[in-house]
């Protein structure tokens, strides 16, 4: 396997590499060594996720060997490197390795990373986070969806009533090889179902202790998902997003809301539960704890109901254009209510406990008479909602929001479309500084970010947008050379019939077979295969049911 010394670092390569595969990993060194933020542009199949991996992980080896042994236990990077019996002193020196955590929009773009990884000779630590829609193999949860389902693991972990999640620490400590290898999910998946440990679990608890984490954009932008990740040593690590062409939107939308009164209603509701739980509760178990008080789920309730009215109230004179102003008006709103940054935080302390509460009763835990009546815990909108508002305890950041309500008489969630008499209304907040979610990571204290995709450009503009400074910049050419392309349009068929694949042309006999036709020339002469794209599906199956049985699908094969 090649070896590439790059800033004098030893990268080992799969590859024989391109000059601009030596260029992109000698970028993504320069901002590693220098603790710089990267906008690294290079085209789609020159490798990027290789190069990536590989020039990371070389860089991380400079600090020490890779971390072996069981997770858990401790803060991101906290094992000890593969055969050591350290110190009190050198652990502490592995704890302080950085991380890399390396992130993608989707599971499947995740999948094909961690692909790559085991084309590479790096053996890093490794996990791979996902959700419990993917990975929860209990019989009755996982047949739940969304916060119902999270509410209903949360339970019974709580009371140790999940036989998977109880073996999870003796598995890990019995198997502590686990990460030493690239590993998907469907492979935590498979180990759960064949041996019995929770897949969810083992991975939060490899996350603890790894040289690399893989994880979907939206764990580690949304403010509530990244709150759930306990354990990962954010402080000097790099964080790379894959595919960052989106980003922006992704920014923006995680640091925005939407609340719609259909789903007011059914907070009012599960306060209204609350209250029968607690004055339940309390009845059976002869207590009066102060955090299950049916005097704040009262409080709640009546705050709720006064948001629903006031929201209704609104003059909207025009429902294409709705109400608008600007961001600073939602602390003035809130304030009528008495909602502040100070009340907020009290607000935010009963909602959580309302939660623990509708656990409980969904879970049948108060054995008889009330029981929840919904799976789902929409008061955790209410609480997501007031932390963007008032995050950092002040509204400095609300110069870069729009306040908006607009009227709809159309239902889209299924609940109550009436509110006082009024069509459904929903109340927004929404961001235009995607630099505001991205500013969080420098308040973790990460070392360097990294965006990368085929198409970043104007680099500029994407920097001022995230309100980022990118030291380093590449804007890559692509491995093909100009002399290796043809770009062209075939606008007719070896026997002249003209190639349109139109409504009225493409069902024609005479078109298919000069498709056909057109397939084979080319593959006589173009070496490798070809890939050829149809309108649609069914046009496709339709070209090649017609060719099939002939000799044009023979000469093709």
């Amino acid at each position: 396997m090649p070896v590439y010394r790059i800033r004098g670092v030893d990268v080992d390569f799969p590859y024989d590499a391109y000059d601009c595969q030596i260029t992109y990993m000698d970028r993504v060194l320069q901002s590693l060594q220098q603790g710089n933020n990267a906008l690294l542009e290079s085209p789609t199949g020159t490798g990027k996720t290789l190069c990536l991996l590989c020039s990371t992980l070389a860089w991380r080896r400079t600090f020490g060997e890779f971390l072996r042994g069981g997770g858990g236990g401790g803060g991101g990077g906290g094992s000890q490197p593969s055969g050591s019996q350290q110190s009190g002193a050198s652990a502490t020196q592995s704890s302080s390795y950085p991380v890399i955590i390396y992130a993608s929009r989707t599971h499947s773009q995740l999948r094909q990373v961690i692909k790559e990884l085991k084309a590479t000779s790096y053996r890093p630590k490794m996990a791979v986070l996902g959700s419990r829609e993917q990975m929860c193999i209990h019989e009755e949860v996982s047949k739940l969806q969304g916060k119902a389902q999270n509410n209903g693991c949360h339970y019974l972990c709580k009371k140790r009533l999940c036989r998977h999640n109880n073996i999870v620490t003796d598995y890990m400590k019995n198997n502590t090889e686990i990460g030493s290898e690239p590993f998907d999910i469907e492979d935590l998946v498979n180990i759960g179902r064949t041996k019995g440990p929770c897949p969810y679990y083992i991975s939060r608890e490899l996350s603890k202790s790894v040289d690399i984490l893989f994880a979907p954009y939206n764990y580690l932008i949304d403010p509530g998902n990244r709150r759930s990740l306990t354990g990962i040593s954010w402080d000097n690590a790099v964080l790379i997003f894959d595919e960052a062409h989106n980003l922006e939107s992704i920014c923006a939308d995680a640091a925005s809301f939407d609340l719609l009164t259909s789903n007011l209603t059914s907070c009012i509701t599960e306060a209204q539960e609350c209250i029968q739980l607690c004055s339940f509760k309390r009845s059976i178990e002869n207590s009066a704890e102060k955090q299950f008080d049916p005097e704040n789920y009262a409080i709640l309730k009546a705050l709720l109901m006064a948001l629903e009215k006031k929201i209704g109230e609104l003059v909207i004179d025009s429902k294409e254009l709705g109400y608008t102003k600007p961001g600073s008006y939602i602390y003035e709103f809130l304030s009528e209510l008495n909602i502040t940054s100070e009340t907020s935080k009290k607000l935010i302390e009963i909602i959580d406990s309302a939660s623990l509460l509708l656990e409980e009763g969904n879970s049948g835990e108060t054995k008889a008479g009330v029981k929840a009546k919904s799976t789902v815990s929409r008061l955790e909108t209410i609480r997501d909602m007031l932390d963007i508002i008032f995050k950092g305890g002040g509204q400095n950041h609300a110069k870069y929001y729009s306040f908006h309500v607009n009227e709809s008489s159309r239902q889209t969630s299924g609940d109550s479309l009436q509110v006082f008499g009024k069509a459904s209304r929903t109340l927004s907040w929404w961001c235009f500084n995607p630099g505001l979610a991205m500013e969080e990571f420098l308040k973790l204290g990460v070392r360097s970010i990294i965006l990368t995709s085929g198409t970043l450009s104007p680099l500029d503009s994407l920097a001022m947008e995230l309100n980022l400074e990118f030291p380093v910049r590449l804007e890559n050419p692509h491995v093909i050379s100009q002399d290796q392309i043809w770009v062209g349009v075939v606008p007719v068929g070896p026997s002249g019939h003209p190639l349109n694949s139109s409504y009225r042309t493409r069902e024609t006999v005479k078109y298919k077979q000069e498709l056909g036709t057109v397939i084979v020339n080319f593959a006589r002469i173009v070496p490798d295969g070809l890939l050829v794209f149809f309108p649609s599906y069914s046009m496709m199956d339709k070209c090649i049911d017609y060719w099939k049985n002939r000799v044009c699908v023979i000469a093709m094969s």
